[in-house]
């Protein structure tokens, strides 16, 4: 440690703080015949706690009233809060961040004799959130990616008023335990710091943004309702299964109807007055299809669920309507299968990252992206390094793109984060991951981590315990983590289901040298391959690049060094795509922010699109790779593609070959 620093990680909770846990929302909050919602995004009064121990809006009670003891402004929600004033030391700021709303809450909702529920649901708050409502706790949640809930029914039923006052507290703090991890360092050299001075550290290369990043609801329910809902498909044959499990709360005596319509409405199977249990069975389905490996992609069943419960002359019925692809995955030695047949992942990573909003959910931004995507002919995606929301994820289920759907385990480097306090918090964020998205057809893997120190002894234990639960809540999909340890040393590879692999040869290590990358990339893939039989996936390659910025020979951070390092990467996915590679996922779809460095210009540049999602030259070059890769795996129809812009049609003018490899979407 160097003199005048003193590594500490504080509890950023105080010990006065009732820790009442919060439930994991199981099902996702949807508008049907029995629920109503009621969106409370917005601006909402904000206060940062700029006291020395972060801890005066506790004991001042601000969740009493924020407005009530000190100034506060106005916060988008949802947003993060770094990028929205002119204020450095809030774009900065570590600690508690206070968020209050006045929200009405209709009459009707809130009657004894209407015999519903209402449940404040936080789509995620990064990363501690303490929830209060007219001044009670009502929920307190770790993890800054993944949504929670409570029931505030008796709350607001003993209120005089229709009008009630909710207090989200965040906290950013992250300590070794957390996901991700980090640490509090305090500088104490008075000669160079302010008494008191502290900054966080962390060991990931993306901005910590913060504040409430998805949207915060109402939603009500009827006091006998449907509390979850799984599915598992299943193809044998011409034949597709649906397997269920309903869980309804609130009475033991119900009865319980499916019904599964195809996208026309029309009725394909039902069940009436069934178990909570069983089985659905379809012959000759609409399978669900990824992106470009048919030519319809993405079909999506409803299935409608109604339960009906008589409880002291109380008729209760709900409602809940869920999406469902039919699809089966599986993995060999060499290859991953989709409905039998072998898929290629040809995509990207990405970030929840855009400008002013930072991981804020935006709905431009969003549609932005997946029209991107679709032009770009990515068919796949790696939600690098967390969970995405959940509006994110029903477009990957909508358009059939594929999702590898990774936990916020990145920056895993101290020991102390392979310990039995990290490893029980990281395998009860992997249970609120697989609980939110089991049912979701585009997810076809977990990941767990992203290049943690995996050569550590103790990361033998750690992945082996954490992978086992993974795969023990779902059977049904492989189990992955991210690695760019020596495959000699590597100590949690061996219990993943496919190698994911980063390296960025010719750029952190050997910089410039464009010559060594097929050598130093051969080797890598044959030793992975020979010490397990496993398929892999090249998960991240890429290069710093500033549009606009030219260079001939190519030079590193030229938008001519980025075009040269993926195709010298090319030549060799080619010749191992013919033996056990699976996939190869671009680092990275767009600009993002990342703290600041003197390795980083405004953020990490290894976009194929700016921040703003302009493309550079390497996005022309991997559109044309990608569409052609689609057309090898598939032949598709003459009909798609020519309807884009006049640069559009000039190349299917000039290349009939490719044009027969582009579809249309509109």
């Amino acid at each position: 440690m160097a003199a005048g620093r003193c590594s500490v990680s504080p509890l950023p909770l105080p010990l006065s703080l009732l820790l009442l846990a919060s439930t994991a929302a199981a099902l996702s909050p949807r508008d049907s015949a029995s629920r109503e919602l009621k969106q409370l995004g917005g601006l909402w009064s904000f206060r940062a706690d700029r006291s020395p121990s972060r801890e005066q809006g506790f004991e001042e009670k601000w969740f009493s009233g924020a407005a009530e003891t000190g100034p506060v402004i106005d916060m988008p929600v949802p947003a993060s809060y770094n990028d929205i004033t002119q204020d450095p030391n809030l774009k900065n700021f570590i600690g508690w961040v206070w968020y209050e709303n006045e929200v009405w809450v209709p009459r009707c909702w809130i009657s004894p004799e209407a015999g519903k529920r209402v449940v404040l649901y936080v789509g995620s708050a990064h990363y501690f959130a303490v929830v209060w409502v007219n001044g009670i706790q009502v929920a307190f949640h770790e993890g800054g990616h993944l949504p929670f809930e409570a029931d505030i029914t008796k709350i607001i039923q003993s209120s005089p008023s229709l009008q009630h006052r909710i207090t989200i507290a965040v906290n950013n703090t992250l300590t070794p335990y957390t996901l991700p991890p980090g640490k509090i360092e305090y500088m104490t050299d008075t000669k160079r710091y302010p008494r008191g001075y502290f900054v966080q550290i962390i060991q990931f290369d993306f901005f910590n943004y913060a504040g409430i990043h998805r949207p915060v609801l109402l939603y009500t329910t009827p006091n006998v309702y449907i509390e979850d809902v799984t599915v598992v498909t299943d193809v044998v044959g011409v034949t597709g299964f649906i397997n269920y499990k309903v869980s309804i709360s609130g009475s033991t005596h119900f009865t319980l109807s499916l019904t599964l319509r195809d996208h026309r409405g029309q009725v394909v199977a039902s069940i009436i007055d069934g178990p909570p249990f069983g089985e659905l069975k379809l012959l000759d389905p609409n399978l669900w299809w990824p992106y470009l490996m048919h030519e319809n992609p993405g079909y999506l069943y409803n299935l409608e669920v109604h339960m009906k419960s008589k409880n002291d002359n109380t008729l209760y019925e709900d409602f809940y309507t869920l999406p469902v692809g039919i699809r089966k995955v599986q993995v060999t030695k060499t290859q991953f299968l989709i409905n039998g047949k072998p898929f290629y992942f040809h995509g990207v990573n990405k970030h929840e990252d855009s400008d002013m909003r930072g991981k804020g959910l935006d709905w431009s931004v969003i549609i932005k992206d997946f029209n991107l995507l679709r032009w770009l002919g990515a068919n796949s995606f790696r939600t690098s390094h967390y969970p995405y929301a959940e509006e994110i994820m029903d477009l990957c289920d909508k358009y059939g793109i594929v999702v590898i759907d990774e936990c916020p385990g990145v920056g895993i480097k101290n020991p102390l984060s392979f310990g039995n306090k990290s490893l029980a918090h990281h395998l009860a964020v992997m249970k609120e991951l697989v609980h939110r998205d089991k049912n979701r057809p585009s997810v076809v893997m977990w990941s767990v981590a992203n290049e943690p120190a995996s050569a550590l002894p103790q990361a033998d234990h750690y992945f082996k315990t954490l992978i086992a639960s993974t795969k023990a809540m779902d059977p049904t999909r492989p189990v992955t983590f991210v690695t760019d340890t020596d495959y000699e040393t590597d100590k949690g590879v061996q219990y993943t289901d496919v190698i994911c692999v980063n390296s960025y040869f010719s750029w952190y290590h050997d910089s410039g040298h464009l010559e060594i990358i097929q050598l130093q990339l051969a080797n890598q893939f044959e030793n992975w391959y020979k010490k397990y039989q496993k398929p892999i996936i090249q998960s991240e390659y890429g290069a710093d690049t500033i549009a606009g910025l030219h260079s001939d020979p190519p030079v590193m951070f030229t938008e001519e060094y980025q075009r040269a390092v993926l195709q010298e990467y090319f030549k060799m996915f080619d010749e191992k795509r013919k033996d056990y590679l699976i996939g190869e996922l671009i680092w990275n779809f767009a600009d993002f922010m990342t703290a600041q460095s003197v390795t980083r210009v405004d953020g990490n540049k290894k976009g194929i699109f700016t921040r703003q999602r302009q493309p550079k030259m390497a996005a022309f070059i991997l559109r044309d790779r990608y569409w052609k890769l689609a057309n090898e795996a598939r032949n598709i129809s003459q009909r798609f593609y020519c309807q884009f812009q006049n640069e559009e049609q000039d190349i299917c003018q000039r290349d009939e070959k490719t044009c027969a490899a582009k579809p249309s979407f509109q």
